[in-house]
């Protein structure tokens, strides 16, 4: 059984991998300092509680655990945030990730997979977007991810750690056996927020009417956090192959605007979501769509289940689950 240190695995995507790891014969290791993460999502492997800028913690995990790679969740990811505090963006998400290689290049692991994001190509001039369109991050977010990439790539150069990169597009949806999902304090994704809304909640505001889109809203190409998750085991088994290191776009290469993703939640809930109409947010491009044709041929990977309809509704699952919970 192969270990994988897994930071962030308490959180959306890293528990969704961490289940994928386990359910191939992976022992996946999370380290979390649940910030964002929640214990209970912790389940298919041991668990350290610990930050990733934490040196003395790293270290012990890694003398605990031996393990052979990692997967690196632990970032903070909400765009507005970044851009109002950026330097909380850079001592976690930059000097966390040079404290973390550094620490798996002294335990001797020589392989990591990295969640990074599309927010490293900015405003694209073209789409789709290859790995080959120019990174041009206008968010701090964003720059933080691709000098998170830079880091691991001079690590490479300098000590031999080998690396994938793998760029999400716009996660979305939720585990089909509901054991776990998205649950984010505060929740910013637009999923969840509208499906909130159709129940009841508070009203989902549009930040932004005027892009230059066919309605007028930003248009995302939402990928499933299952296909997600089958892409860094995928990750893994390639960099095992000897894959060269990379960033890989993960996209269903399908672009959804904001108010396309409000019409099926009215579809599947049955039930109107209310709206409030909001400014543009800072930082936010008008378009963004993948390529992710990389991907299919170097990892073999096909998003099976993005399609929009089925994200909709395995997320509308989860949250009727979550109500059930609480109720």
């Amino acid at each position: 059984m192969s270990t994988v240190l897994v930071t962030g695995g308490a959180g959306y995507i890293g528990a969704q991998t961490c289940k994928a790891l386990a359910s191939v014969g992976y022992r996946p290791v999370v380290y979390d300092n649940l910030v964002s993460g929640h214990r209970e999502a912790v389940r298919w492997g041991p668990f350290v509680h610990g930050d990733i800028t934490d040196r003395a913690a790293l270290d012990a995990a890694i003398r605990t655990h031996r393990p052979q790679a990692a997967i690196h969740f632990a970032a903070h990811a909400y765009v507005g945030e970044s851009i109002a505090d950026p330097g909380k963006y850079y001592r976690n998400n930059l000097a966390g990730t040079l404290t973390l290689v550094e620490a798996l290049r002294d335990g001797g692991v020589g392989k990591i997979v990295l969640s990074s994001t599309c927010a490293v190509y900015g405003d694209p001039a073209q789409l789709p977007i290859t790995e080959n369109t120019p990174t041009r991050p206008i968010n701090p977010y964003g720059v933080s991810k691709l000098m998170a990439e830079h880091v691991l790539a001079d690590f490479e150069r300098a000590h031999g750690l080998r690396w994938l990169a793998l760029r999400y597009f716009n996660a979305a949806g939720d585990d089909f056996d509901c054991e776990i999902g998205e649950d984010h304090d505060p929740e910013t994704r637009l999923v969840p927020l509208a499906l909130d809304a159709a129940s009841g909640g508070k009203p989902l505001t549009v930040f932004g009417t005027d892009y230059p889109t066919a309605d007028g809203t930003c248009i995302r190409d939402y990928i499933h956090v299952v296909d997600l998750a089958d892409a860094h085991l995928r990750a893994l088994a390639a960099l095992d192959g000897g894959i060269a290191s990379q960033p890989l776009n993960l996209g269903a290469g399908r672009g959804m605007s904001v108010r396309d993703i409000i019409a099926m939640v009215e579809s599947v809930t049955g039930q109107p979501v209310q709206l409030r109409l909001g400014a543009r947010r800072p930082g936010d491009p008008p378009e963004l769509i993948a390529d992710a044709q990389r991907a299919r041929e170097s990892l073999g990977w096909i998003p099976r289940y993005s399609d929009p309809l089925r994200i909709v509704e395995s997320a509308w699952a989860w949250h009727c689950r979550k109500r059930e919970r609480f109720s």
